[in-house]
């Protein structure tokens, strides 16, 4: 009946997922393939064997789990791969998409990060369950690399742990970190950390995994221990070999204090896989480069902070720059086109174009024809315009054009304005000149985009005080909040 099975990856100690695909033609030879291939034919069964005699003890069909299931084995065969891998931690779903954009094949949440961006609050353990989840589902929909996601102490006791397991499957993470802080838990690298028990400590690993076969998922169990800082180097070591026993699949100690403890830790359980953990900024572990990290022995490498630090930052400055009536300078932002393009929007109209329908082409068209319609259009014949006497006669108004229309009769407020000139100057405290440019007088509705400093100033006030006047005049001479002076002439 089953022409083929593709065993797709081995996850812990006892269960192992099989694809099968009815449809498929490969011989039983081919079971390690590295691609993933689903089609209406395509399920998923889900086999259980003894961890000693390896007899298999359960097969269930598992249906609606290959989606979830897909990232984990990606997160697997990323820890199987050599070499070290890199994984920025993001704190949203813009965030984590310009990490996958970036080219990253994986990325970590900080709950450091997430705290501080959805509360503005410290991570001292105010953010909840629900909110993380909430939170993790957003950016693992976000993208198509696996994600590891940051469960905290799993908000209580071992059963607890097994809802947050639960709850991040369910939300679409590949890898879950669970530690042995007390409650509220406090971040890493701060003081006032306390640990449970390593009996205790180890109770949450296991109830992870057994939350994960309950699941029927693969997902990946990070298991970190804070009580490097909280108790001892040894302790630290001693509670990671006891959560590799335990069956953890990537062991974590957060706070190691120099290189020797970093390579004291890789030796322990060698074979199961490390993270390094690189706060920025001035953490208790010393920063070192991918190669030294893998040299030593670790296996992934996070940084927690980069993304919100410099997202913090660069709102610091921008904001520092509209106060003082300028917007931020262009090299310090992307352009508009580049924003649309990050967010989605060149995507989005991609797409939007295979669900268009006659009538939407049709009323399309309808609008562009319409002689209402003043939508610009490429290579137009002057003379057809001209012909067609429905077509309006659009024509650009210019101080020439304004005046041909009585722009300096006596009862215009503007009289004679249109023939002056506005001189804008702004000058930096330290001398230099930043901004030296004139515009029509008449034209007003746009200073302010030039420069929002001039924002709630009456200029046309000004410029009616000074109709009268002949030759030059200073109309405005002060200094905005950022010590620049703007000067502003009628000419």
């Amino acid at each position: 009946m089953m022409k083929a099975c593709s065993a797709l990856c081995s996850s812990s100690n006892s269960t192992y997922y099989y694809y099968f695909n009815t449809a498929s033609s490969h011989s039983p030879s081919n079971a390690f393939s590295s691609s993933l291939h689903f089609s209406s034919s395509s399920c998923f069964f889900r086999i259980t064997r003894n961890p000693k005699s390896k007899s298999i003890i359960a097969c269930s069909l598992e249906k609606g789990e290959e989606w979830r299931s897909a990232k984990a084995l990606t997160l697997r065969r990323i820890l199987d791969s050599p070499g070290i891998h890199q994984c920025p931690a993001c704190f949203d779903a813009l965030s984590a998409k310009l990490i996958e954009k970036a080219g990253f094949p994986l990325c970590f949440t900080s709950g450091f990060s997430i705290a501080a961006a959805r509360l503005a609050l410290p991570d001292t353990g105010l953010i909840s369950y629900g909110e993380m989840v909430d939170q993790g589902q957003l950016i693992t929909q976000a993208v198509s690399i696996p994600v590891i996601g940051d469960g905290d102490n799993g908000y209580g006791n071992a059963l607890n742990v097994k809802r947050t397991v639960k709850g991040y499957i369910q939300a679409g993470f590949a890898g879950i970190m669970i530690e042995d802080q007390v409650s509220p838990k406090a971040c890493g690298h701060t003081r006032g950390r306390k640990v449970v028990s390593k009996e205790e400590a180890v109770m949450r690993i296991k109830a992870a995994i057994d939350a994960r076969n309950e699941s029927g998922s693969d997902i990946v169990i990070v298991a970190r221990t804070d009580s490097r800082q909280a108790v001892s180097l040894d302790e630290a070591l001693s509670r990671t070999r006891a959560f590799a026993n335990a069956g953890a699949d990537v062991l974590f100690i957060d706070a190691l204090t120099s290189k020797e403890e970093m390579k004291a830790f890789c030796e322990v359980s060698p074979l199961i896989p490390k993270l390094a953990n690189m706060l920025e900024g001035g953490g208790k572990t010393p920063i070192l480069n991918p190669l030294e990290l893998e040299d030593i022995g670790y296996k992934l490498v996070a940084y927690p902070l980069s993304l919100i630090g410099v997202s913090i930052r660069a709102m610091q400055d921008s904001l520092t720059a509209i106060r003082g009536g300028r917007i931020p300078p262009p090299g310090s932002l992307p352009s508009f086109e580049e924003i649309k393009d990050i967010v989605g929007f060149n995507a989005y109209y991609e797409e939007e174009k295979r669900y268009t329908t006659s009538t939407n082409q049709q009323l399309s068209k309808t609008e562009s024809s319409s002689p209402n319609s003043l939508q610009q259009r490429d290579h137009v014949d002057p003379e057809q315009t001209s012909q067609n006497p429905t077509d309006p006669i659009v024509e650009v108004i210019t101080p020439d054009v304004y005046n041909k229309y009585g722009a300096d009769s006596s009862r215009n407020p503007f009289t004679g304005i249109w023939s002056r000139t506005l001189r804008i100057k702004i000058t930096g405290r330290d001398g230099f000149e930043k901004l030296d440019l004139r515009i029509p007088a008449g034209f007003l509705d746009g200073v302010t985009n030039i420069v929002p400093a001039l924002g709630g100033v009456n200029i046309k006030a000004l410029l009616d005080d000074a109709t009268g006047e002949v030759g030059g005049k200073l109309l405005l001479d002060f200094n905005d909040r950022m010590g620049d002076r703007i000067q502003v002439y009628l000419e």
